[in-house]
Order: structure tokens, then C-alpha cells, then sequence
């Protein structure tokens, strides 16, 4: 997430009370997470598990709980909950606006685009040309849609990601900050959710084709040529590659690789990167003929005991 314009150290460190360690002047253009961070971001850590990870990352600010070395060419921020740090700053840059139309002023629909009734189409949001988005569709703030997308009735782009921190009182939210991106000839069956990104950017790339009721996590990114089948639940910070099939029931956990041309038959469940170009079958998800001859093998344990108990008498 990119700020509208480039602040210094200090002027960060009074946003959100914080001691910095660094040039007062350093500059920084923006927050993101580890996994999308880039020179001239604030990247926040808050477990000394992950300390180095973040100090050595391409963060050029570190939000942190622990005064450490600050590494060549970078500056810190040293507070007390950095979580609750890198929330103050999500609000202040970007605060929740509430809405006050169906579609908002600030939207930007391209020519012959279609926008049928009960349609919610929030602030900042950018449709393409010839698109067409059936009813009770549900567009957050700051979404950006291509040209020649189709998306069903229920549909819910731009919901919050998915990420709390657990405390003693309860569950404390990650602000989200991001958006989702969808590239053109994009379609999107109905009652699908996809969340944006903490950060960064939830991606639906060019031509990709999800069928109904369909999950799709934070700063995920599908690529080109997708097909994904009804009730697949894709957590967040995933890759998918291009023309990756993923059938009906699917369940993907966060934080993987899926490989291009890769194809995941259905009520598989996918609990590690899998490599492109193969098929897959299971929950865990292994190479598809494995798997069925895993099966065949369970299949044909109890008449393999008749036989055992047979011989041992």
C-alpha cells in the first residue's frame, strides 16, 4: 500500500507515538507485508522468530518490539505492539469511508459496461469497457475491474482479509488496506468472495474463468487461463500459475505455490506447493496416480488379513 505522497521517519513516528531509530528525514512511501514488501516500505515484526527475516528483507523501515542493530541503509521503529502500530497506520491512510449511494460518485465505469440493479459499487472503484455485473453485486472501495468481465449475482469482491492476532482479551483484526485486481475477460460465477489484500493486491489475471461459490484469500494471485470449480476455498497469500484447473471442493492453504498447467481433481485437499505440469488427486494432494493406487491398496486390505490369518492357522 502506497502512500499519496512520501513521508519521512519523523513524521511516521508521530502518527503512531513511536520512538525511531535513523535519519529524521528518511523517506518512506508506503506499508506492506513481508511477503510484498519493497525499498521504501515499513514492514512490521513482532516476534523475534521473524526479526531477521524482516531486517534483512526489502523493507527499507522496520516496525519493531525490540530496539536491535539497525542494518545499513535502513531505519526502525520501535514500539510496544507493532501490530496495533501498523493498524494506526492502515486507519490513517486508508480510514473505512462510508457510503452514500449505491454506486459512488467517485466510481469509474467504462463505455457499454452493464451494471444491473441492487448493485453496490464503492469509492475509487474502476470497471472496464463492456463488462457486465448482474444484480446484488457487491464492489468494495478501491477494487479495479478490466475490460470484458462478467461477474454474477452475490458476488463480493473486496471483503476483509482474513488475519487476527491472538490476545488474552480476544481477537485483534489486521486492518486491510488492499485491493482486488481483476484483469480483463475475467468471469466470476455467483455468491464468489474475494478478499483483498492486507497490503498489497488480491489478482485475478487475464481470462481466468471461477465458477460459483468460490473463496479466494488475501493477496492471493491467480494467474492467466484459470479454471476453478464451485466450492474451492483458496486461502490467502497463495500463487496459482497460469492455466492451473482446480475442481470442485478444493481446498488450498495459505502461503503455497501452485504450478502452471498443474491440475487438482476434486475434494483434494492442497497442504503444500505442487509442482506444474502434473495432476493431483487427495487430501494431502499427491501426483493423482499414486494416490489411486494408495486407494486400490486400502481397498484390498481386508481380503489381504483373510489370507494372512488363512496361512498362520
Amino acid at each position: 500500500m502506497k502512500f499519496p505522497r512520501t513521508y519521512t521517519l519523523k513524521e511516521i513516528s508521530e502518527i503512531i507515538d513511536a520512538e525511531f531509530v535513523g535519519d529524521s528525514s528518511f523517506a518512506i512511501q508506503g506499508i506492506n507485508e513481508i511477503h510484498v514488501v519493497e525499498k521504501g516500505d515499513i514492514v512490521f515484526v513482532d516476534h523475534p522468530k521473524y526479526y531477521d527475516k524482516a531486517l534483512e528483507s526489502n523493507a527499507s523501515v522496520v516496525l519493531i518490539n525490540k530496539k536491535v542493530d539497525c542494518p545499513e541503509g535502513k531505519a526502525l521503529l520501535i514500539s510496544d505492539d507493532p501490530f496495533r502500530d501498523f493498524n494506526k497506520l492502515t486507519h490513517f491512510f486508508k480510514p473505512f469511508k462510508r457510503a452514500s449511494s449505491s454506486i459512488a460518485e467517485t466510481a469509474e465505469i467504462g463505455k457499454n459496461t452493464v451494471i444491473q440493479p441492487n448493485t453496490f459499487i464503492g469509492n475509487h472503484v474502476k470497471i472496464g469497457n463492456d463488462c457486465v455485473i448482474h444484480a446484488n453485486v457487491s464492489i468494495y472501495d478501491g477494487c479495479v475491474i478490466g475490460n470484458n468481465v462478467v461477474i454474477h449475482s452475490g458476488t463480493v469482491l473486496g471483503a476483509d482479509a482474513f488475519y487476527y492476532k491472538n490476545r488474552p482479551e480476544g481477537f485483534d483484526k489486521l486492518l486491510s488496506g488492499g485491493r482486488v485486481v481483476i484483469e480483463d475477460n475475467v468471469d466470476i460465477g455467483a455468491s464468489c468472495t474475494i478478499d483483498r489484500g492486507v497490503t498489497g493486491d488480491t489478482t485475478i489475471k487475464e481470462g481466468s474463468k471461477l465458477d460459483n461459490q468460490i473463496q479466494v484469500g488475501h493477496d492471493t494471485v491467480i494467474g492467466q487461463k484459470c479454471l476453478i470449480a464451485s466450492h474451492t476455498g483458496i486461502a490467502g497469500c497463495v500463487v496459482i500459475e497460469d492455466e492451473v484447473t482446480l475442481w470442485g471442493q478444493v481446498g488450498v492453504i495459505s502461503g503455497i505455490t501452485i504450478g502452471k498447467g498443474a491440475v487438482v481433481y476434486a475434494q483434494s485437499g492442497v497442504a503444500q506447493s505442487l509442482q506444474g505440469g502434473k495432476t493431483y488427486f487427495g487430501s494431502p494432494a499427491g501426483e493423482a496416480r499414486a494416490k489411486m493406487k494408495e486407494l486400490a491398496t486400502i481397498k484390498n486390505i481386508p481380503s489381504l488379513l483373510k489370507k494372512v490369518k488363512g496361512n498362520s492357522k
